[in-house]
Parts: structure tokens; C-alpha cells; sequence
């Protein structure tokens, strides 16, 4: 197998545009591009969890199959007629979070993003790739993309939802659950 990149800049950028998977340029700022990147950015947030020493190795090997799904993900969306993940890709998201989420409590309140770092990261990821999902939607009301890819996308935030939920309760540690602030409505902000 050659070399994919020999180069790592091609200068073809330089008037903003960027080439898709198939050849075609397009501005930089197409829908299409910021979809896959995002996509790319989700990838790179879970790096960091990744990044945490001590992580338990069932969700290391979990979050590395994501992320060379991820790739699928940015591919498809780079090249509309390659089919990247499909319905197995989802049904393995939801196995892995239904085993996850049945060694959780159940939820009575909303969980404020945080824990110890891996759990933050997690969490951090988890918001990317809502807007990855966001994207690729307003991407679909525009030009074709893959149901499975959407699915794909939805179900990993919820992934990643519960993967910073778990990674938060180790060891004994706990969630930081919403604290809801009652107010009158109109009257402005607690202690104005």
C-alpha cells in the first residue's frame, strides 16, 4: 500500500475551497464540510477521554471501534455514495449502551455535565456530536444522507451520555445532579 499523504500541504486550499473524497471542490464553508467536520471533531474530543490513564478497558475498546466508525461516518459524508455505517453500526451502539446503562441508577434528575476529567471529556464529546447530528440533519433537508447515518449519530450521544455517566461513578464517586433554582417567572435571576 502507498503513501496517502507524501504531503501534508497542497496549497489548494488557499483561495477557500476544499476537495471532496470524489474530486469535486466546494467552499470551505459548505454545509457538507462543516457535517464531516464536525464529525471529525466528535473523533478528537474522544481522543481526549481516550487520553485518560486508568480508563476501563471494555470502554477504551468501545470508544476506539467508535472512532474508526467515526471515520466510516466522515467518509460517507464526504463521498454520498459510499455507505460508511449501516444498521449493524447502530445495533452495536444501542447493545453497548443498554449494558452500560443497566449497571447505572435510574436517572430522577438531569445530570450536570462533569466528574473527573475522562467523564468531562466525555461529556464534551457527547455535545459535538449532537451538533455533528444537528448538521448532518440540515445537511439531509438539503441533499441526500444515509438514514443509518443519522440513526448512527443519535445513537452515539446517548452512547456517549452513558459513557460519561459510568465513567463519572466509578470508584464510588457520584453524579452532580441539576439543582432546579424556583423562581417566580419574570422576576429575574435567584437573589436580584
Amino acid at each position: 500500500m502507498g503513501h496517502r499523504l507524501s504531503r501534508i500541504y497542497t496549497r489548494t486550499g488557499d483561495d477557500g475551497s476544499t476537495g471532496l473524497a470524489g474530486g469535486a471542490r466546494v467552499p470551505k464553508h459548505d454545509l457538507r464540510i462543516e457535517a464531516f467536520g464536525t464529525v471529525d471533531e466528535t473523533s478528537s474530543a474522544i481522543a481526549l477521554v481516550l487520553a485518560e490513564p486508568g480508563l476501563p478497558v471494555p470502554i477504551r475498546s468501545l470508544l476506539l471501534d467508535v472512532q474508526n466508525d467515526l471515520f466510516e461516518v466522515g467518509a460517507e459524508l464526504s463521498m454520498p455514495e459510499y455507505a460508511g455505517v449501516g444498521a449493524g453500526s447502530v445495533t452495536a451502539l444501542e447493545t453497548a449502551l443498554d449494558s452500560l446503562n443497566d449497571e447505572l441508577p435510574p436517572l430522577k434528575e438531569f445530570v450536570l455535565p462533569g466528574g473527573d476529567r475522562a467523564a468531562a471529556a466525555c461529556h464534551l464529546a457527547r455535545t459535538i456530536c449532537r451538533r455533528a447530528e444537528r448538521r448532518a440533519f440540515e445537511l439531509a433537508a438539503r441533499e441526500p444522507v444515509g438514514a443509518e447515518l443519522l440513526r448512527y449519530l443519535n445513537r452515539l450521544s446517548d452512547l456517549l451520555f452513558v459513557v460519561a455517566r459510568s465513567l463519572a461513578r466509578r470508584d464510588g464517586a457520584s453524579e452532580t445532579l441539576w439543582q432546579k433554582r424556583s423562581r417566580a417567572p419574570g422576576t429575574g435571576a435567584p437573589g436580584a
